[in-house]
């Protein structure tokens, strides 16, 4: 019954996971590689940082999640935000292709309300908690270890 529910997750994303191997395919043609992790396709390197750099700054980001492809500037970034980004992931396996959509109003809704369209974003915010749990977690854990050690 777990295997369904992969599918079933896999199959919702799908749509958006089929926009984020397209630019997969713009990025490995200007150099990126390509690394499988925790059920994702991450994608960087080559002219990916150059070309984002390009962007205006609005649009600029260290790495992208569309669907289970995560693209970003570089794989030292990507592992910086993997944790990030697989709550996108995760977001993409709930809302399917809705989330295009959901993520814009979204960012629509909190520049109506005089808010930052990225950081109030309730997706970005929610990506943003549980990565700051983690890491208080993780920081908690090493601070124990450290008491005990002692």
């Amino acid at each position: 019954m777990r295997r369904v529910g992969s599918v079933v997750r896999y199959v919702w994303a799908f749509p958006a996971t089929l926009v984020g191997v397209m630019f997969s395919v713009i990025a490995l043609g200007a150099g990126a590689t390509v690394h499988f992790v925790g059920g994702t396709m991450e994608v960087a390197g080559g002219s990916v940082g150059r070309v984002i750099g390009l962007m205006p700054v609005p649009l600029r980001f260290t790495a992208i999640t569309l669907g289970h492809v995560i693209v970003g500037i570089d794989h030292d970034a990507l592992r910086r935000a993997r944790f990030h980004e697989q709550v996108h992931v995760q977001q993409y396996e709930r809302w399917g292709v809705l989330f295009f959509a959901l993520y814009i109003l979204s960012s629509v809704v909190q520049v109506v309300r005089g808010r930052h369209p990225y950081f109030d974003n309730c997706f970005e915010r929610e990506a943003h908690e549980r990565d700051s749990a983690r890491l208080r977690s993780q920081q908690q854990a090493q601070a124990e270890s450290t008491l005990q050690a002692s």
